[in-house]
C-alpha cells in the first residue's frame, strides 16, 4: 500500500464531507462529490491490492532497481504534474519552510523503508506475509496514537491490540521466524501516516510526493550503481514491452496516490477506514489464487485472529461514529 497523508485507521469522527450549504442544489452537489470520493478511494485501494501482478510482470527485474526506478520516475511525473496543475508556487512556499522540509524528508525515509520492503517481499514469494503488513496496519496506527500523541481509547480497542498480539505470536511460531517484512511493513507505514499528520495540510499530496521522490534521488542513484556493476541493470535489455512497464513505475506510483486524495477529503474517515481492507485482501488472494504461496492451516490461525481484531477494531469506530453523529444531530 501506498503513502496517502490520512490516518489509515477506521476513525470514530468524520473529517466532513464538504458543507455546500443548503438546498436542493448543493445537496445534489454533496451527494456527487460523495459518490465521486467513493469511487476515487476504492480505486486508489484497488489498485494498490493488484500492484504485485504489475511489480511480478517487471521480471527479472529485482526489487532494488525497481525501487531506484521508481523514485526517479516519480520525480519526473511529479514535475510535469506540478507544470501542468501550474501549482509551482505552492511548492516554493514549503520549500521555504525549514520544519515541513524537515518532516519531508523523514517521511521520504519511511516511505523508503516501506517501498523497499513491500518490493523485497513480493518478487521473493512473500506476498501474503506484505498483506498481513497492511492488515495489522490499523492495529500499529492505533497504538502509535496512544505510544505518540497520547490518545485515549477504548477497552474494546485494547481488546483489538491484545488479540493482535496474540496473532503475531501465532504466525511467528507458524512461520518458525519473525515476520520481519509484514512488521516492517506495518511499523514504516504507521510512522508515515503519523508523519503526515504532523504535517497536516500544509502540504498537498504532489507536494509532499515530489519532495520526498528529491530525498531520495541520491539513494536511487547509488542503487542504480550498485545493480549496475553487479548484475546489470535490466531496462532496456529484455525488450520493449519491459522497457515500457518499467518506465510505467512514476505514474503506477503517483496516479492511486493522487485518486487517494481527491477521494479522501470528499467521504468520511470511517468509510475511508473501511475501504482500506480492500488492498491487503486483494494482495492476500493474488498471493494464494495467482502465485500459489503456502498457507498451512496454522497461518489461517494467525490471519484468522488478526481479521478478528479488525472486526472488532471497526465495529468500536462505527458505534462511535454514530454515537458522534447522533450527539451532534441533538445539539443541532
Amino acid at each position: 500500500m501506498e503513502a496517502s497523508g490520512t490516518d489509515p485507521r477506521p476513525a470514530a469522527v468524520p473529517d466532513g464531507t464538504e458543507v455546500l450549504g443548503t438546498g436542493s442544489v448543493p445537496t445534489v452537489r454533496g451527494d456527487r462529490d460523495r459518490t465521486l470520493g467513493i469511487l476515487a478511494t476504492l480505486g486508489a485501494y484497488l489498485l494498490w491490492g493488484l500492484f504485485p501482478i504489475y511489480f511480478l510482470a517487471l521480471a527479472p527485474t529485482g526489487p532494488w532497481e525497481v525501487v531506484a526506478w521508481r523514485i526517479l520516475l516519480s520525480f519526473v511525473f511529479c514535475l510535469v504534474l506540478l507544470t501542468v496543475m501550474r501549482t509551482w508556487p505552492r511548492l516554493w512556499a514549503i520549500v521555504k519552510q525549514p520544519r515541513l522540509m524537515a518532516w519531508t524528508a523523514v517521511a521520504g525515509v519511511l516511505i523508503y523503508v516501506n517501498w523497499q520492503t513491500y518490493l523485497v517481499g513480493t518478487l521473493t514469494g512473500h506476498v501474503i506475509e506484505a498483506s498481513l503488513g497492511y492488515f495489522i496496519n490499523p492495529i500499529v496506527t492505533v497504538l502509535l496514537g496512544v505510544l505518540v500523541l497520547r490518545e485515549r481509547i477504548s477497552t474494546t480497542q485494547w481488546v483489538a491490540i491484545g488479540i493482535a498480539g496474540i496473532a503475531v505470536v501465532v504466525i511467528v511460531i507458524a512461520y518458525g521466524s519473525v515476520p520481519w517484512i509484514a512488521l516492517l511493513l506495518a511499523a514504516s507505514f504507521g510512522l508515515y501516516g503519523l508523519v503526515k499528520k504532523r504535517i497536516g495540510t500544509d502540504v498537498d499530496a504532489v507536494s509532499g510526493l515530489t519532495l520526498e521522490s528529491l530525498w531520495l534521488l541520491p539513494v536511487a542513484a547509488v542503487e542504480l550503481v550498485v545493480v549496475g556493476v553487479t548484475s546489470g541493470l535490466t531496462i532496456g535489455a529484455t525488450g520493449p514491452v519491459h522497457t515500457v512497464l518499467v518506465l510505467l513505475a512514476g505514474v503506477v506510483t503517483a496516479v492511486p496516490l493522487l485518486m487517494f486524495a481527491a477521494g479522501a477529503r470528499r467521504i468520511p474517515l470511517t468509510v475511508v477506514g473501511l475501504l482500506q481492507f480492500l488492498t491487503p485482501i486483494l494482495q492476500f488472494l493474488v498471493g494464494i489464487a495467482v502465485l500459489h504461496e503456502p498457507m498451512p492451516f496454522a497461518r489461517w490461525i494467525g490471519f484468522g485472529l488478526v481479521w478478528v481484531a479488525l472486526l472488532v477494531l471497526t465495529v468500536d469506530s462505527l458505534r462511535a461514529s454514530r454515537r458522534g453523529e447522533s450527539t451532534a444531530a441533538a445539539r443541532n
